[in-house]
C-alpha cells in the first residue's frame, strides 16, 4: 500500500506567487528567459539561473551552490515563507476548457524501490547522479513528480468541497493558465487523505522519472551517513497526485532527417510490407485509433494502417504505437537504432501545433514526419505492471506544474 504524507512547504507569499512561479526552466526560449530575468526580480528563474546578476553563466557544483544561495536570499527577503505545520496542498489548473486537479504531498522512495510506485520509462544513470548532486547541494526540490492513482471517492470529494472556499492562491499566467491552490490542514482530513492512499495498492509515475530516480540516488547516498535528519527527509520526494480520469495524454510527432538512402518510391514500397498506405494529398490527417499513423512526405499527407498479418505482439510493449513505429519503420527502414540519442530523429509535442508536421518537413530540415494515436492510461499502467519500458517520447502528459509553487526542503 502507498505511503503518502503531508509536509511543511516553503512557498511564495500570496501577493507574489504569480511573479515567483515559473514553467520548467528548459522550456523557455533564450530571449524570453532573458526578458523575465531582466524585468521580474521575483521570478524563481533567478534561483535557477544564479549567474545572471553577474552577467555570467556558471556550471556544475559551483552553479548548484549559487542556486542554494539565491534560494536563501529569497527566504531572507520574505519572498518565500515556511508553513508552520505539515499540510496537503490541493491544486487546480485550467486552460482551454480543460480542468486538472490534484494533491501535492510526499511520496515514499521505499515505495519506489518496492514497486508500489511503478515506472514506465528508463532513466540515464549520469542524469540521476547529476540531479542527485543538485538536490544535495541546493537542499530543496521545487518541481513535483506527477503521479497518477485510480479514482477514489473520498479524494475526489475534496475538490468539490474546496472549490466552494476561498483559495490561498488564485492567479492566471501570461499563457492563460489559471492556477488555484487550497491548504488542507484540518487534522482529521489530513489523516483521511493519508489513509485513502494507504488503501491504494499501486501508484504510477506519469511524468518525472528522472526526478524520482535522482531523489532515489540521493536517498541511497545519504542512508550510510550520520545526518539522521537528512536521511529521514531524503526518504521522500514531492509529488503531485492526480486521479487517472483527470490525466490527459497526447503524443509526440517524430521527424526524421533523411530516408536512409532510399528514394521516395523505394521508401513507400518498404512501408507497404507492414502498412496499408493511403495518399491524402494536401488533406491533414490525425490518427483516430490505435495502430493508425499519419505521415507527411514530399508535400503529401498519408494514412498508414498496420496490416493485421504483420502484427504479432510478444508482450504489452509491442502493442504500443511508438514501439510499432520503431520496430516496423524507424529501425529497419530508416536506420534509427537508438531513438533516445540518434541525431537524425527529433520529437515535438503534437499539442503545440498540428501543422508543424507539415511545416518542418516543408522547411527542408526533415525528410519525413510521423504522427501517432495517443497512449491510454490503461496502456501506460499495463507496461509499468509488467516491468517494461516505453520507447522515448511515447506520451506527452498534462498537467504540467509550475516550479516554485511549493518547495520541499531536504536538508
Amino acid at each position: 500500500m502507498a505511503q503518502v504524507k503531508p509536509f511543511r512547504a516553503i512557498r511564495p507569499t500570496r501577493d507574489k506567487v504569480a511573479l515567483v512561479t515559473t514553467r520548467s526552466y528548459d522550456i523557455y526560449q533564450k530571449k524570453e528567459l532573458s526578458d523575465i530575468l531582466r524585468l521580474n526580480p521575483f521570478s524563481f528563474l533567478h534561483i535557477l539561473r544564479p549567474g545572471f546578476k553577474y552577467h555570467k553563466k556558471v556550471h556544475g557544483n559551483k552553479r548548484f551552490r549559487m542556486v542554494h544561495n539565491r534560494y536563501e536570499e529569497f527566504k531572507e527577503n520574505g519572498i518565500f515563507k515556511s508553513d508552520d505545520q505539515p499540510r496537503y496542498y490541493l491544486h487546480q489548473k485550467s486552460f482551454n476548457g480543460d480542468v486538472f486537479w490534484g494533491i501535492i504531498g510526499l511520496a515514499s522512495l521505499d515505495d519506489y524501490q518496492n514497486s508500489v510506485i511503478k515506472k514506465h520509462e528508463n532513466t540515464l544513470s549520469e542524469r540521476e547522479e547529476l540531479f542527485g548532486n543538485y538536490l544535495e547541494i541546493t537542499g530543496f526540490n521545487a518541481e513535483p513528480v506527477l503521479i497518477t492513482y485510480p479514482d477514489h471517492d473520498f479524494l475526489s470529494s475534496l475538490i468539490l468541497k474546496y472549490r466552494t472556499l476561498r483559495a490561498e492562491y488564485e492567479f492566471t499566467t501570461n499563457k492563460n493558465r489559471t492556477h488555484m491552490m487550497w491548504l488542507i490542514e484540518q487534522e482529521d482530513e489530513v489523516k483521511q487523505i493519508s489513509e485513502a492512499f494507504d488503501s491504494i495498492p499501486s501508484l504510477y509515475i506519469a511524468d518525472g522519472h528522472h526526478r524520482t530516480a535522482s531523489s532515489n540516488f540521493l536517498y541511497q547516498k545519504l542512508k550510510s551517513g550520520d545526518n539522521q535528519q537528512a536521511k529521514e527527509l531524503s526518504k521522500y520526494f514531492m509529488a503531485y497526485f492526480i486521479p487517472e480520469s483527470n490525466l490527459r495524454i497526447t503524443s509526440f510527432f517524430r521527424f526524421i532527417k533523411h530516408l536512409n538512402g532510399l528514394h521516395k518510391r523505394e521508401f513507400l514500397m518498404a512501408l507497404d510490407e507492414y502498412f496499408r498506405i493511403e495518399n491524402l494529398g494536401k488533406h491533414y490527417y490525425t490518427p483516430s485509433k490505435k495502430h493508425h499513423f499519419s505521415m507527411y512526405l514530399d508535400g503529401d499527407f498519408y494514412k498508414l494502417y498496420l496490416r493485421r498479418t504483420s502484427f504479432n505482439p510478444a508482450n504489452e510493449l509491442d502493442d504500443l504505437d511508438s514501439q510499432i513505429l520503431f520496430k516496423k519503420i524507424l529501425e529497419p527502414i530508416l536506420g534509427i537504432k537508438d531513438p533516445s540519442n540518434d541525431k537524425n530523429i527529433h520529437y515535438l509535442p503534437e499539442k503545440e501545433n498540428e501543422m508543424q508536421l507539415k511545416n518542418l518537413v516543408d522547411s527542408g530540415e526533415f525528410a519525413v514526419g510521423f504522427g501517432l494515436f495517443p497512449v491510454s492510461v490503461k496502456q501506460l499502467k499495463t507496461v509499468a505492471d509488467h516491468n517494461l519500458t516505453m520507447p522515448p517520447k511515447s506520451s506527452y502528459i498534462e498537467p504540467k506544474l509550475r516550479s516554485g509553487l511549493t518547495i520541499y526542503e531536504l536538508m
